[in-house]
């Protein structure tokens, strides 16, 4: 009878084995495909845009791709594009990072204290409805033209998304919960702990990558009202002179950075979740 247990016991466990094994290849497999897919999808998008800027729209209007790839080479080997995205990705990042602890500390503050939020809330939308490239020229009377302008500017667009998204998180908490913390003898502390920000937390992150692109937008758009360095102001000075292959070289350099950045906050989320990662990896494999 023992030995019948074990031997069951172990195909059970050899066939669950064999099952995580037959997921993970399918996941593998599944990644493989849509990396060849979105390969193909580039190699077919340049081939038809490099035939139309030769033979069917002058590249003085859509630029041509060996000529946006010579300018992206010649910026590679000069250091030009290093050092202009080093100053772009500091005031994104830097900016990122004040506008995700204020926004998240002042979601968590408010969404607790309803009272608070009943009084703020009309201030906080008229200010969030506010065109925030409109306040760029305060900024730059404010601070200047250096780095501060565009990490605050940068700083202040982050905010409100990081704040709405904590705010929601931590007011979707189930009050059940709380009460019965509460009834526990359970201090505020300990219920932010142990109920709160565990529970909001997918809300934060929800916030935090919707704010990485919003992120590159205020440093960029900080950098073209008044830079003379970073990516931005590449742009604003290919466009000045009137360089179309060199316009697209910069807009792609802003979107290789805004793919990095956005990769580099999932590889945080995993890291903070990793319970859902795992059911991610699951959904897709099935």
């Amino acid at each position: 009878m023992t030995e019948t247990n074990a031997s069951t016991v172990g195909t059970v466990m050899q066939n669950k084995k064999e099952a995580i094994l037959s997921r993970r290849q399918k996941a593998r497999q599944r990644g493989n495909r849509i990396m060849m897919i979105r390969l193909a999808f580039v190699v077919v998008f340049l081939a038809v845009w490099q035939i139309a800027s030769m033979y069917l729209v002058s590249d003085f209007f859509i630029g041509m791709p060996t000529e946006i790839a010579r300018d992206l080479w010649a910026w590679a080997l000069s250091g030009t594009l290093f050092f202009h995205a080093s100053i772009t990705s500091i005031e994104a990042l830097l900016g990122f990072l004040l506008g995700s602890a204020v926004g998240m500390a002042a979601g968590v503050l408010m969404g607790r204290a309803q009272t608070l939020a009943e009084i703020v809330d009309p201030f906080l939308m008229m200010f969030y409805s506010l065109p925030k490239v409109a306040l760029a020229p305060m900024f730059i009377l404010w601070f200047g033209i250096g780095i501060d302008m565009k990490i605050y500017l940068t700083a202040t667009i982050v905010f409100f998304l990081v704040f709405l998204n904590t705010y929601a998180g931590v007011r979707s908490v189930s009050r059940e919960q709380i009460a019965i913390m509460k009834l526990m003898g359970a201090k505020e502390s300990h219920i932010l702990r142990k109920v709160v920000l565990p529970s909001a937390v997918t809300w934060v992150f929800n916030g935090l990558r919707l704010s990485v692109p919003y992120a590159l937008i205020g440093a960029i758009v900080g950098e073209l009202i008044a830079s003379n360095k970073g990516l931005g102001y590449l742009l604003a000075n290919a466009s000045g002179q009137y360089d179309t292959s060199a316009m697209f070289a910069a807009l792609i350099a802003i979107m290789i950075l805004a793919l990095a950045l956005n990769y580099a906050v999932k590889v945080v989320e995993k890291k903070a979740m990793p319970w859902k990662a795992a059911e991610d990896q699951r959904e897709m494999s099935i």
